[in-house]
């Protein structure tokens, strides 16, 4: 499926600094608030449906017998285009 990226930014930040924007999204998720990302020139606005799909994904990445690069993504996803919530493959677990 073909893919059209809307915003991207990438940046080497301190743990401290990735909580504090995970708690902001947290924080608009929890309110029912659009999300707006920013950087430099570039920003966009997303307001994610009551139930949209919540994908949690570790992965391990690098060339064959080198695949020292890990890293975990966290993705909201939705049909802007239909009301019906995801499926799921069970309860997740953050700990």
């Amino acid at each position: 499926m073909p893919e059209e990226v809307l915003f991207k930014s990438e940046s080497d930040q301190s743990r401290e600094e990735i909580a504090s924007y995970l708690r902001k999204v947290a924080d608009n998720l929890d309110s029912g608030n659009a999300l707006k990302l920013k950087a430099g020139s570039e920003s966009v606005t997303l307001n994610p449906p009551a139930r949209p799909t919540f994908e949690v994904k570790a992965e391990r990445e690098g060339p064959a017998g080198n695949m020292t690069e890990r890293s975990i993504e966290f993705e909201l996803e939705w049909d802007e285009n239909d009301g019906q919530e995801g499926g799921g493959s069970g309860q997740l677990e953050i700990e």
